[in-house]
């Protein structure tokens, strides 16, 4: 069971840690011109910068806690909370009208971090 879950685990990671790193390290005027980060423009520089900077915790609380053995229960709650960020995420994807086009991403990775905070839990 554990590799089965070391699996979306390390899979979440990568994909939170290279958005998260992208939003913070891309100044802000570039970033709102790449192709599918039309929602920052809604939001402030400090504001996307947060909100990668969520992303980049969240991915080391992934993998980290339980990788060492130093508090372990910090992985599922880093699981919730980036399925929390995907919930927003998913609210400001609707109220643009891009939900439709972006939620097998989304979806698939707010079913993940589910999986992943239900077999660590239990675990």
């Amino acid at each position: 069971m554990d590799l089965v879950l070391w699996i979306p685990a390390a899979l979440l990671a990568a994909a939170f840690l290279m958005s998260g790193v992208t939003k913070t390290s891309t100044p802000y005027e570039k970033y709102v011109l790449k192709k599918g980060a039309d929602w920052a423009q809604e939001f402030s520089p400090g504001a996307v910068r947060a909100i990668g900077i969520v992303e980049i915790l969240g991915a080391v609380g992934l993998v980290l806690p339980q990788a060492t053995g130093l508090y372990p229960i910090l992985t599922p709650i880093a699981a919730v909370g980036l399925a929390i960020l995907l919930v927003l995420a998913m609210i400001v994807l609707r109220r643009r009208a891009e939900l439709s086009s972006y939620m097998p991403l989304t979806g698939t990775l707010f079913v993940l971090c589910l999986a992943v905070a239900v077999g660590r839990f239990v675990t």
